[in-house]
């Protein structure tokens, strides 16, 4: 079983997250956040993963610590569901298109922690700072150990470039944990 479940409790966040690799796209999330939860129902249809996530956050701040603690939950239980990652894919792209926008995103699972997010996203999606998407996936991929590229090959509408870098996410870590083998796939032969 690919599964995780990572509580993470400070002065500004109380989060339960669950995730299973194989969890066929079935989610239960509550953030606090509307937009968020949002992008994360789209990470785990797209992403053909069972997601639940719960938090308490001091959203009468801002949503910031919810956002990239929520990012670095996730990038734990990621890490730990992988396992030593015998048999996965490893590698993913793909261009995502959302309506006006279109989105670019490679992954590697290579356990070299990395994020290159070429276009600074800015602004307010309803009450959601759009430049947290940033916070939430630097948070994810330092804690997952991933290595992630995002670009956005059209820009428009923001709730529109933000569900396009989601989904075209979602879609690389589908890809990437498809397990196709059983060797690990590296020449050092560990990841």
């Amino acid at each position: 079983m690919r599964t995780a479940e990572i509580s993470r409790k400070t002065k500004e966040t109380e989060i339960v997250l669950k995730l299973d690799l194989d969890g066929a796209g079935a989610h239960e999330i509550d953030t606090g956040v509307g937009f968020f939860n949002h992008m994360l129902e789209l990470f785990a249809v797209h992403a053909n993963v069972g997601l639940k996530v719960l938090c308490h956050g001091d959203t009468d701040v801002d949503f910031h610590h919810s956002v990239e603690d929520i990012g670095i939950c996730l990038g734990q239980a990621f890490k730990e569901a992988l396992g030593d990652k015998r048999g996965i894919a490893r590698f993913a792209d793909r261009v995502i298109p959302m309506d006006e926008c279109a989105a670019l995103v490679a992954l590697d699972i290579g356990g070299r922690p990395f994020l290159n997010f070429e276009d600074k996203l800015s602004g307010k999606i309803g009450e959601f700072d759009a430049e947290l998407v940033e916070e939430f996936m630097r948070a994810f991929c330092f804690n997952a150990g991933v290595n992630l590229y995002m670009k956005l090959l059209k820009r428009g509408n923001a709730h529109h470039e933000a569900e396009s870098l989601f989904k075209a996410f979602a879609r690389c870590v589908r890809d990437a944990v498809a397990v196709s083998g059983t060797e690990i796939p590296s020449s050092k032969g560990v990841l």
